[in-house]
């Protein structure tokens, strides 16, 4: 009994381990398929990458192919834009290039029209003399019956070119000026067409710090002219000269610039009209400095020069000079205000101020030069009323000193002073575009005591451009 029991124990030990062999042999080879399937995934997955990997090389390579062509277009545009960038920035400025774009051209100037109501307490003047153009003291008669003109012009309209160059390093401009009112000879008809010349004012040339051709005499302060309808304004006691001439130009600190001139000579003699002789051999010299402090445009200016008259009768020469202060002051909110002055006080100057209303010279009994003395003054004072109203009040003022040792009542016929007070309102309804109204009195007094009057209304309208 016992060995049969044992028997079945055996029996039943061998059964179990037979039974877990081939379970266990089941289960490894079950896990030897997950692991297979699972490599055959793997390698499925690793076949998608690498097509994956594949596709991504392709894609990065046409990539690479869009970024350098988009570099190489970048390369180009910034190129282009590069080489277009002078022409950009010469088409944000005013005017137009020349000279494979070398050369600017600006243009500029002003159309304006006046409209004059003269009256002359004694005498005449003629028809579209000075004169009845703008406000001339030597033009004013002294004697006759009173008369009073109207008179329509747009000769004071003006034109100018602007041009300047680049270079490396230096800086070369040029301008040129005209208008229809200084022409000299016949001056049209007021009959029919009023056609009228146009006249040379400024044409010089600039490198730099030099200067040459014709300007504003540096004796002359041209900037502190004031505002007015007539051509110059305060006539009688401005330096008033546009000539020829050479000029050195140096800046000595922020705010001061001297000016240093040789500019055309031309001595005035008179027997007693103005006589041009044009025989002189050396240039006029002149200098000014300019000076700027705060509110202030100041300048001081002085001239000498040799007069000469070589004639049959008369060789001689006379040294003249003459020294000018001029300034502007402005004030006020925005500095709408200002106040402009000059004097001047000199000897054989007589052509420089004025617009000539002394001789330079004059002739003795023993064919001498002699030199008037001559002084002149003005003063402006504008008052800016609004952005775009002002009003200017002025006076002028001229006298002249004849030298002595001369026959009685030589100088009867000379001019020996000029006064003149002016006030006017200027209305700018738009850019550029003003509307003036004036009144000035002057008067014009001869060596003999003679005396005439003006009394003048004028209206203006001017465009500048």
């Amino acid at each position: 009994m016992r060995n049969k029991n044992r028997a079945s124990i055996g029996l039943m030990i061998g059964t179990g381990v037979l039974a877990l062999s081939v379970t266990g042999a089941q289960a490894a080879t079950q896990k030897e398929q997950e692991l297979e399937a699972r490599i055959v995934a793997l390698e499925k997955a690793f076949g998608t990458l690498t097509v994956e990997l594949q596709t991504t090389k392709a894609e990065n390579a046409q990539l690479r192919e869009v970024v350098a062509e988009t570099k190489a277009a970048t390369v180009q545009a910034t190129k282009a834009i590069d080489d277009a960038r002078p022409a950009l920035a010469a088409a944000s400025q005013d005017g137009f290039t020349v000279g494979n774009g070398t050369t600017r051209v600006k243009i500029g100037g002003f159309l304006k029209s006046v409209v004059t109501f003269s009256h002359w307490d004694d005498g005449t003047v003629a028809a579209n003399s000075l004169g009845r153009d703008f406000y001339l003291p030597q033009a004013i008669p002294t004697g006759g019956k009173s008369t009073t003109n109207n008179d329509f012009s747009a000769k004071q309209t003006r034109l100018w070119l602007n041009l300047e160059t680049k270079l490396a390093g230096h800086t070369l401009k040029g301008y040129v000026e005209t208008d229809f009112q200084t022409s000299a000879g016949t001056q049209g008809s007021e009959r029919t067409t009023n056609g009228y010349n146009l006249a040379l004012r400024r044409a010089y040339v600039q490198f730099d710090n030099l200067t040459v051709g014709q300007d504003w005499s540096t004796f002359q302060n041209a900037s502190v002219l004031p505002e007015s309808t007539d051509f110059v304004g305060p006539t009688e006691g401005t330096v008033f000269v546009r000539q020829p001439l050479v000029r050195f130009s140096k800046k000595l600190g922020k705010n001061v610039v001297l000016h240093l001139a040789a500019e055309n000579a031309e001595t005035q003699s008179a027997a007693p009209g103005l006589v041009e002789n044009d025989q002189d051999k050396i240039p006029d010299f002149a200098t000014r400095l300019n000076v700027s402090a705060g509110p202030a445009e100041l300048a001081l200016a002085g001239v000498a020069r040799q007069l000469r008259v070589d004639s049959s009768t008369v060789s001689d020469t006379a040294f003249g000079w003459g020294v000018s202060g001029s300034g502007k002051i402005s004030f006020g909110s925005n500095k709408r205000h200002d106040l402009k002055f000059m004097a001047t006080y000199g000897k054989g100057i007589g052509r420089y101020v004025g617009l000539n209303f002394a001789p330079d010279a004059v002739i003795n009994s023993a064919n001498r030069l002699e030199m008037p003395e001559v002084f002149a003054a003005f003063t402006a004072l504008k008052i800016g009323l609004t952005p775009t109203v002002r009003t200017t009040l002025m006076a002028s003022y001229q006298d002249v000193n004849y030298p002595s040792g001369f026959a009685p009542g030589y100088f009867n016929g000379f001019n020996a002073s000029a006064l003149s007070v002016a006030g006017n309102i200027f209305w700018s309804p738009a850019k550029g575009f003003d509307l003036g109204a004036e009144y000035r009195h002057g008067q014009r007094e001869l060596g003999s005591g003679a005396k005439g009057q003006l009394d003048r209304l004028e209206f203006a309208a001017k465009y500048s451009f």
